[in-house]
Parts: structure tokens; C-alpha cells; sequence
């Protein structure tokens, strides 16, 4: 079967976010199929972009169309947007005629890509899935405070409505959809949920090295008798990073220090914050690959991950980086209310309320006093978990299932 695999922000292991594509379509060229990922040569989740042009990355085939960079979430990433869009609508007929795909899937997390994937599928005479990776455009709206007015909002819900209407297949990382979807016309039939999972073979084996400076930082917290907090991930508004540097000032007095590697679109204002308000159990450092990942996470005593209080996680909650905590043996700090939560379903760590400083710093403080096979327990519940619903082998053959029923 050919698969061709619409991702903007499609990645792989040496270019960053977003791992998902890769991982699905490496399965899938296991399995015998041939995949062609397009992608944008720019995406701010991305730690290396990519030159324009074909790519071949462990049998999957990319092709980067040029795009121009952006900051934040302004008219930059719009007309970003339009230049990966517009030339997979012109060219429609000659990618359908050059990759002959039998399945053609509009995943780039915005919705407006259905409409050329649609057209490419009618001229390669493909099956059309919509991969929905959040629900636009309740998330900026519900996310980011735009306005149900706003004319790229009105874009976004035409798109959705469109992708609900003519799409063969809807497959969505988010489990409690279904409610929503039909509201928005999608007959269920055609609905297959296929979380996010991790990869088997980057936690077997020694792990790679952590950087230098992250190993320092953390030894030498340990050494003064500290329980470690860690955080690796993106640091943008969803995160509620500040919430948790909030906690931190709460904390100034107990035996915990807060660790945190990363790049995103609010961390130099996180760090100024650190500076200024002298946050001296802060520690944050630049992002390392993902393949130091295990080995950061297996030096700390506990992982946090944290969520904005919005409406928009009542539909559920699919994240990368939790699944890499819980295959890391963590115990997990979860600050979160939302219709779904693997950390209290595989009692692999503690849940709180979000955006409460208060609560997170509670939290903490209850976890650190928990004896370390205790918390060693959990952390074993949280990777029997994953083991069990979310590796990529299981994933990728849930998703061709949802292909040809």
C-alpha cells in the first residue's frame, strides 16, 4: 500500500518534533508499505529544519516544501501556512500521478490541509483520512483567546466541517472526541481512536550520554540532599510553566530542586522570571536530543507535567511526553483536569489540580516524602502501562485497522 502522510510539522529523531509521523511510518514500512511524509522545511517545534527537497529517512520518504520562518502565532505562521498549502493544491494531480497513493492522510494539526489532501485523493482515487491532533478551532480559541470571529477561526471551522463531511476515515490521538465529532456532522463509523505512544528500541540498551551540563546540574543537586524535579519538553503557554515556577517560590525552604530542559516560545521569559525572582531551586538548561531523554529522566526523583484549567481537555489528552516519563520508571507529578489521565489510571504518580501553585507545590512535597520503592512502584505501574497501550508497533497496526475496515 502507499501511504502519502500530509504533516507540516512532521520530524524525525534528528530534526525533533514532531516524532509521530516518523514513528507511524516506520511501522508502516516495516509492514511492507511505501511512505511519503511532505512537510514544511520550517516549523518552530522543530530543534533542526530541514533543506528543501527529497529525504530518505529510515525508508520513509520526506519531501520539504520551503517555507519562510515565524516567531509566535502571528501573520508569520499564518502566511507559513498558506506557502506549504498552496503548492500541494496546485500541484494536486502530479503528486497523485507521481506517488500513486492508495491512502492519502491530512494530519498537520491545523485542519485547512484536507482540502488538498481531498483533492489529491479524488485524483489518485485514495481513501481520505483526517488524523486529528487537537480540536481546531476550539483550541486557539479555548487555548490561546481567539476569537470565534476571527477570519482564521472561520477558516479553521470550515476546514473542520469539511474534514467531518468528506472524510473516509477520522482517526484521532484524543479519546473522548466522540460527543463533539458527531455535533460537528462526523458520522462515527468512520471514527478510530490511536493515542500517542513511544518507540521500543530508544528505551533498550544503554541510553546516550546526557549532556555535560545537565549531568553536572543534576549531581550537584543531589549532592546537597535534594529531591530532583524534572522537565523536558517544550515550554510554551500549555505547559503552565509558570504555575510550576509559582510552586518553586512556595518551595524556597524545602529540600527540592526543580530541573527543566527545553526550548519553546516562553522560555526566555521563563528564565527572566527565574533571575528575577531569584528562583535559586530553578535550574534550566537548553534542550538535549531525544535520544538523552531516558538518561535525564532516569537521574530525577520526579516528573512534572502540567496543563492550563481549559475547557478543551474535556475531549482528552494525548502527550509525548508523559508517555516518556511513564517508560522512564517516573513518578508523576500531574497538574491537570481534563476526560482523560494515564497517570491515575496506571497509578503511576499523583494528580492535581491545575493551575494552582498551591496544589503543585502540595504535591511535590507529598511525593518527595514518599519512600523511594514506593515511588520506584509507581513508576514500574506507569511503564506496564505504556508496555501495554502505547507502543508504535501497536499503534501503527490500530491505525491501518481503522484503514481497511
Amino acid at each position: 500500500m502507499n501511504i502519502l502522510y500530509l504533516n507540516h510539522y512532521a520530524g524525525s529523531p534528528a530534526l525533533g518534533m514532531e516524532y509521530r509521523p516518523y514513528y507511524l511510518a516506520r511501522e508502516w514500512v516495516r509492514l511492507g508499505h511505501r511512505v511519503q511524509i511532505i512537510g514544511a522545511t520550517y516549523s518552530h517545534v522543530r530543534t533542526r529544519q530541514p533543506q528543501p527537497g527529497d529525504e530518505l529517512i529510515d525508508g520513509i520518504h520526506y519531501r520539504w516544501l520551503p517555507t519562510p520562518g515565524y516567531q509566535g502565532n502571528g501573520v508569520g505562521r499564518v502566511w507559513n501556512i498558506f506557502r506549504f498549502l498552496a503548492p500541494l493544491w496546485w500541484r494536486a494531480g502530479a503528486l497523485a500521478a507521481e506517488f500513486k497513493p492508495d491512502v492519502v492522510i491530512a494530519s498537520s494539526t491545523y485542519p485547512m490541509d484536507i482540502w488538498v489532501a481531498r483533492r489529491i485523493a479524488r485524483r489518485a482515487n485514495a481513501l481520505l483520512v483526517f488524523e486529528v491532533h487537537d480540536l481546531w478551532p476550539l483550541s486557539p480559541i479555548e487555548l490561546s483567546g481567539m476569537s470565534p470571529g476571527h477570519p482564521f477561526i472561520r477558516l479553521c471551522h470550515a476546514a473542520e466541517s469539511a474534514a467531518y463531511r468528506h472524510a473516509d476515515r477520522v482517526v484521532s490521538m484524543l479519546p473522548v472526541v466522540h460527543e463533539y465529532m458527531a455535533s460537528r456532522g462526523l458520522d462515527l463509523k468512520r471514527l478510530s481512536i490511536v493515542p500517542n505512544g513511544i518507540t521500543l528500541e530508544e528505551w533498550q540498551g544503554t541510553p546516550a550520554p546526557l549532556r555535560e551540563d545537565v549531568a553536572a546540574a543534576i549531581a550537584a543537586q543531589r549532592a546537597a540532599g535534594r529531591t530532583v524535579v524534572g522537565y523536558a519538553g517544550s515550554m510554551g503557554l500549555p505547559n503552565a510553566l509558570d504555575v510550576l515556577l509559582d510552586a518553586a517560590a512556595l518551595l524556597r525552604s524545602d529540600t527540592l530542586a526543580i530541573v527543566m530542559v527545553g526550548d519553546g516560545l516562553e522560555r526566555e521569559r521563563l528564565a527572566q522570571r527565574v533571575a528575577a525572582e531569584g528562583l535559586s531551586n530553578v535550574i534550566m538548561l537548553p534542550p538535549i536530543p531525544k535520544a538523552q531523554i531516558p538518561s535525564f529522566l532516569g537521574r530525577i526523583d520526579i516528573a512534572y507535567i502540567g496543563w492550563q484549567r481549559v475547557p478543551i481537555y474535556r475531549f482528552g489528552i494525548a502527550p509525548n511526553k508523559l508517555m516518556d516519563y511513564m517508560m522512564a520508571r517516573c513518578a508523576v507529578l500531574h497538574s491537570v483536569a481534563a476526560g482523560n489521565d494515564p497517570v491515575a489510571e496506571s497509578g503511576c504518580g499523583l494528580t492535581v489540580i491545575p493551575q494552582s501553585p498551591e496544589a503543585v507545590a502540595a504535591g511535590l512535597r507529598q511525593l518527595a516524602a514518599v519512600p523511594e520503592a514506593e515511588r520506584r512502584a509507581m513508576g514500574e505501574r506507569g511503564r506496564e502501562f505504556v508496555l501495554s497501550h502505547h507502543t508504535y508497533p501497536v499503534l501503527a497496526r490500530r491505525f491501518l485497522q481503522a484503514l481497511l475496515r
